[in-house]
């Protein structure tokens, strides 16, 4: 049986300001390249990207793969992390997100923990709180408070001496400082970056940052980084995800960037509930939702495009 009923109006829009906007079509959903006007061609490559709400289409070049503090604090067997949702990302990292980038010339971010003594200094008191600090009782014998008085004993605090996997011992330095063993990658993690940080094209970066959020405040080595190289569109993984993850990807949010989350390259020690809230507002208020394995699908495709 033929159908007489007409075909749907081919509809599109115009989204943001006439310096930031991003082009909507019912066929294809968001166009996030960022063209000089609407009616500019895009040039260069373009990717697709299936999302859990639209396809969108954003250029490698004005794009980075952001991955947030995947460090030996938060990782490290070490510190008696056993295996759980964030070595499950960085398994997704290594096999699909980071070789896709690297092939679509998608700029690779490191964005970590890395404080300096005059951070520690004038950190508020609530970002102090959520690693621990030492109160002394009136018997004057120092006791922790924290998540865990053996290792969160407060930011800048020393975290000792640990065994590593192989049975030898290293200093672990203060707590999340930079150029300490807690704050660096997690192996399997540092030996991408360090591979990364040697290409001659496009080459990884680490950038520190002294709060949960690598955004926040008016503006941070990260976003300077950003304008620098003219990079719009962010795909966001690391841990954990409804705290330093969530918390940069609000601020960027905030500030204009393309959002998009790597659901499966993201994890969290928080209840099962915390991630999903935050897959559900990525997806349908702060921006996008995908996974690892779409992104590195979408790379694949873009020959065919």
């Amino acid at each position: 049986m033929i159908s007489n009923a007409p075909s749907p109006t081919h509809r599109k829009a115009i989204i943001g300001s006439p310096s930031n906007f991003w082009l909507h079509s019912i066929r294809t959903g968001f166009n996030l390249t960022h063209p000089s006007d609407p009616s500019s061609p895009t040039s260069g490559p373009k990717l697709t990207l299936q999302t859990t709400t639209s396809p969108i289409i954003i250029s490698p070049p004005k794009t980075a793969l952001v991955i947030i503090d995947m460090q030996n604090f938060f990782l490290s067997e070490s510190f008696g992390r056993s295996r759980g949702a964030g070595h499950a990302a960085c398994d997704q990292l290594i096999k699909h997100a980071i070789p896709a980038a690297r092939k679509a010339g998608i700029r690779v971010i490191w964005l970590n923990w890395g404080l300096t003594d005059e951070e520690v200094k004038s950190m508020p008191p609530a970002v102090k709180r959520a690693f621990g600090f030492e109160a002394v009782p009136e018997t004057e014998e120092k006791r922790n408070n924290g998540k865990d008085g053996r290792i969160y004993k407060g930011l800048g605090s020393p975290c000792g001496t640990v065994k590593l996997p192989d049975g030898k011992t290293v200093d672990a330095g203060r707590l999340l400082m930079r150029d300490t063993w807690n704050a660096a990658l997690y192996p399997p993690l540092d030996a991408i970056y360090e591979e990364g940080a040697k290409l001659s094209r496009n080459p990884d970066v680490w950038i520190h940052k002294n709060r949960m959020s690598g955004m926040w405040g008016a503006i941070t080595m990260c976003e300077e980084f950003l304008e620098k190289e003219g990079i719009r569109t962010l795909l966001f993984t690391g841990v954990n995800t409804d705290q330093c993850v969530g918390g940069t990807f609000t601020d960027s949010f905030s500030k204009g960037y393309d959002c998009v989350l790597l659901s499966d390259g993201c994890g969290t020690t928080s209840p099962e509930f915390a991630q999903q809230c935050f897959e559900f507002n990525a997806a349908n208020t702060f921006g996008f939702c995908t996974s690892c394995e779409e992104l590195a699908k979408g790379v694949q495709g873009m020959g065919s495009d």
